[in-house]
C-alpha cells in the first residue's frame, strides 16, 4: 500500500520549491513512462493505472489500484532484466498479488491483449529523504509534461506537470502529514489527490471536467471501536470534500463541485461537533470545527448565487417575471482563491491529523457511544419545531443545520441500525431537510433580491414572487419537522 501526499505547486513559488529539495543530498532523475488502458477503458473503470516507466537506466512495471482517496492508495512494482530498447508491457507481470487480481478482473479474458498506450509522462524527478517525527519521508518534487498517445481523441496534447510528493517508507503517517503540513504552509502548495493517471486519461480523452464527487454510503463496521468508526468519518468526509476542491482550485469545477464540497465540509464539521469525544480531544476537535467555519461561510456566498440563479430563475421566467441579470453573490474571495489557500489547507491537514491520532486508552461500547450522540443531536434538531412557524428567522436557520447535522451522523452511523427503520427516518429526514432548504432559498433570495432590485427595477417583480411564496413554504417546513418528530428512532432499545 503506498502512503503518500501529492500537492499542486503555485507558480511564484517554484524556484524557492526547488531549493529547498535540491540540497547536497538531494538527486535528480528522469522519469519517461507510458500508460496504458483497453480501448473500452477497463482499468480506468476499475480505478486502475498501469505503466511502464524507465528511471535512469532501469525499467520498471508499476500497477495502481484503488484507495481512500486521500493518502493510501494498493501499488505492485516489477523492476525488468536490463535489456536493450523498451520491454513489452506484460500483465502477467502482476499475477498472484492483491493489484494483480483486481487487474486479472478488470481485464476479464480477452482485456490483455487489448491494452495500448493512452498518454505518455515525461518528467524530471528532484527527491531527498528527510525524517521528521519517527517517520522516514521521501520528498519528490516533479516536473514535465503529460502528453496524449496518437490515436486517442486527445492526439498530441500535452498538459504540464509541476506538482510534489511526500511519500511515507518507514514510520508513522502521522509524521508524514505533519511535514507534509509544514512544506505547504511554507510554499503555498494546495493538496490535489488528484493522481497523474487521471490527469493523463483526461487529457487523452479530452475531458475538459468530470462529475463532481458525491458522499458514498458508510462503511462502518458494527463491531468497530469508537476511535476507528472516528477515523473512518473524518476520512470519508474528507474524502468527499478534497476531490472537489481540487476541481475547484485546478479551475475545472463548476457549481456542483461547489455545491458538494461545501456538504463535504458539512459533514466533517458535524463529525467533529458531534464526535470528537470518540477520537480522544474533543477539545481540539471543536476548535477545528470552529475554524472551519470563516471559508465554510466564504464559499457559501458564491453557492447560493449559483444555486437561486439555476433554480429560481426558471420559474421566475414561467411565471412571466421580466428578464433581469441575476445578482453575483457577495464572496469575499474567489472560490478558486479560497481552496488554494494556505489557511483552507492547512485545515485539512489538521483534519486529517486528527484521523491519525493514536486512540484514547479506554472506548465506550459503539452502539451505546452512538446513541448517545443521535439521541442529543435529535432533541436538539427537534427543539424549535413546536412553533417553528412563529420563530425568527435566525431560529429556524439554526433548525435546518441542527437537522443537517443530525441527518449526516445518522448516515454515518446506519450500518449499526435495522434497514427498515432507519431507512423510514431517513426518508422523513430527507423530506424535512427539503422543506427548510426550500424556506431557507427563499430568505436567501430575498436578502439577495431587495438590494438588486434598487438599481435594477426588473428585479421588484422577483421579489413580490419570492414573498408570497414564503408562508406556504413556512407551513410545508413545520409539517414535515411535526412529521419527523412522529419518526421511528432506531438507536432506542425496546
Amino acid at each position: 500500500m503506498e502512503i503518500e501526499l501529492k500537492f499542486q505547486v503555485p507558480p511564484a513559488r517554484r524556484a524557492e520549491l526547488l531549493k529547498a529539495v535540491a540540497t547536497a543530498s538531494a538527486h535528480k532523475l528522469r522519469l519517461r513512462a507510458v500508460y496504458a488502458d483497453t480501448p473500452d477503458r477497463r482499468l480506468a473503470a476499475a480505478g486502475l493505472a498501469l505503466r511502464l516507466r524507465q528511471e535512469g537506466r532501469r525499467w520498471v512495471q508499476t500497477l495502481k489500484g484503488p484507495g481512500d482517496g486521500l493518502m493510501q492508495r494498493l501499488e505492485h512494482e516489477v523492476v525488468l532484466p536490463p535489456r536493450r530498447g523498451r520491454p513489452l508491457l506484460d500483465a502477467a507481470r502482476h499475477a498472484g498479488t492483491p493489484a494483480g487480481d483486481a487487474l486479472a478482473r478488470a481485464l476479464g479474458d480477452d482485456g490483455a491483449a487489448l491494452l495500448q498506450p493512452l498518454y505518455t509522462t515525461d518528467v524530471t524527478r528532484v527527491l531527498r529523504r528527510v525524517r521528521h517525527a519517527g517517520a522516514l519521508v521521501e520528498i519528490a518534487y516533479d516536473r514535465g509534461t503529460l502528453q496524449a498517445a496518437d490515436g486517442t481523441p486527445g492526439a498530441g496534447e500535452r498538459a504540464t506537470i509541476d506538482e510534489i510528493e511526500f511519500e511515507l517508507f518507514t514510520g508513522d503517517a502521522a509524521g508524514l502529514v505533519a511535514l507534509a503540513a509544514r512544506w505547504a504552509e511554507r510554499f503555498g502548495l494546495w493538496w490535489d489527490p488528484r493522481t497523474k493517471s487521471e490527469r493523463g486519461y483526461r487529457l487523452a480523452l479530452q475531458q475538459a471536467t468530470v462529475p463532481a464527487t458525491r458522499a458514498v454510503p458508510s462503511r462502518l463496521a458494527p463491531e468497530a471501536t469508537t476511535a476507528a468508526a472516528w477515523a473512518g468519518m473524518l476520512s470519508a468526509a474528507l474524502a468527499h470534500a478534497l476531490p472537489n476542491a481540487a476541481e475547484i482550485a485546478s479551475g475545472s469545477g463548476g457549481p456542483e463541485h461547489l455545491h458538494q464540497l461545501r456538504v463535504g465540509l458539512r459533514r466533517l464539521r458535524s463529525v467533529l461537533r458531534l464526535f470528537g469525544a470518540w477520537g480522544g480531544d474533543a477539545a481540539a476537535a471543536l476548535e477545528l470545527e470552529a475554524a472551519w467555519r470563516e471559508p465554510f461561510a466564504q464559499l457559501g456566498a458564491t453557492r447560493d448565487s449559483d444555486v437561486l440563479a439555476q433554480t429560481l430563475q426558471p420559474a421566475l421566467a414561467a411565471a412571466g417575471a421580466p428578464a433581469f441579470d441575476w445578482p453575483a453573490g457577495h464572496a469575499a474571495a474567489a472560490p478558486a482563491d479560497i481552496v488554494r489557500s494556505a489557511g483552507f489547507g492547512a485545515l485539512l491537514l489538521r483534519s486529517l491529523a486528527l484521523a491519525l491520532q493514536p486512540p484514547p486508552a479506554t472506548m465506550p461500547d459503539l452502539r451505546d457511544a452512538a446513541a448517545t450522540v443521535l439521541r442529543r443531536a435529535w432533541k436538539q434538531a427537534l427543539r424549535d419545531a413546536p412553533d417553528f412557524v412563529h420563530a425568527p428567522v435566525d431560529a429556524q436557520h439554526r433548525a435546518r443545520k441542527r437537522l443537517k447535522r443530525f441527518r449526516y451522523a445518522l448516515e454515518f452511523l446506519l450500518p449499526l441500525y435495522k434497514a427498515g427503520p432507519a431507512k423510514q427516518l431517513q426518508r422523513r429526514l430527507a423530506r424535512a431537510a427539503d422543506a427548510l432548504g426550500a424556506l431557507n432559498d427563499l430568505y436567501v433570495a430575498e436578502d439577495l433580491l431587495r438590494p438588486h432590485a434598487e438599481t435594477v427595477p426588473a428585479a421588484w417583480f422577483a421579489v413580490g414572487w419570492v414573498v408570497a411564496r414564503r408562508e406556504t413554504a413556512l407551513a410545508a417546513a413545520a409539517d414535515a419537522l411535526h412529521r419527523l418528530a412522529e419518526a421511528p428512532q432506531p438507536w432506542r432499545r425496546r
